[in-house]
């Protein structure tokens, strides 16, 4: 991890937090609070609210990218669930929820990067007989991404209301407990009894292209 000067480090933590709690519109001032000084050093060290948000994503980046092996073994979301029961992670984990819920390019590349490690991971599957083959492997760990981070979202505050931290672990924890037997089933015996669904769209879709 990129080491800040201990001051600007202290910031950064602060800006996490008070993002993923209040979410990103939160006022430099709260922050400035959090961190123990003005809002006018913040400006000094990072010059703007949009480079502070930029040094936010890319300690986010960091970490999910660093974490990676975590999805490999479990997926995006528990991911996301496997930070927010560090104490240390809690609040890059609730960030991260917050920039997924506010879009733009770090949620982009967020989902882009665990789509990725979804494809290897069912790649993994694939070659050690547990996963079936796809048509079209990266078309289907981009839906299973964002399946998860999309049912994670929804149980999201609103982007005005404010995130407890404090019970993120909780939250999370029970929404993967919630999640796993529907999906298991969803997964291990198919919902279509057979593949006519299927083979009928893949016609269509084929015709519409030819």
């Amino acid at each position: 991890m990129r080491e800040n000067p201990p001051g600007e480090e202290r910031i950064l933590r602060a800006a996490l937090q008070r993002f993923a709690v209040d979410g990103l519109s939160a006022p430099l001032r709260r922050v400035a609070e959090d961190a123990g000084v003005s809002a006018g050093l913040i400006i000094h060290h990072f010059g703007s609210r949009e480079n502070l948000l930029r040094l936010c994503d890319e300690r986010a980046l960091e970490v999910t990218r660093r974490e990676k092996s975590t999805l490999l073994t479990g997926g995006s979301g528990e991911l996301l669930v496997q930070l927010a029961q560090a104490e240390e992670y809690a609040p890059l984990a609730g960030y991260v929820l917050r920039r997924l819920q506010d879009g733009g390019p770090l949620a982009a590349q967020l989902v882009e990067d665990f789509a990725n490690a979804t494809e290897d991971y069912l790649a993994e599957g694939e070659r050690a007989g547990s996963i079936s083959p796809s048509r079209d492997p990266r078309a289907r760990a981009r839906v299973l991404t964002e399946m998860a981070l999309g049912a994670l979202l929804l149980q999201l505050p609103g982007r005005g209301d404010t995130l407890d931290l404090a019970e993120l672990p909780t939250w999370m924890r029970q929404h993967t407990q919630r999640m796993v037997a529907p999906l298991l089933e969803l997964y291990s015996i198919p919902l279509l009894t057979d593949r006519s669904m299927l083979d009928a769209y893949l016609a269509s879709d084929t015709e519409e292209n030819t």
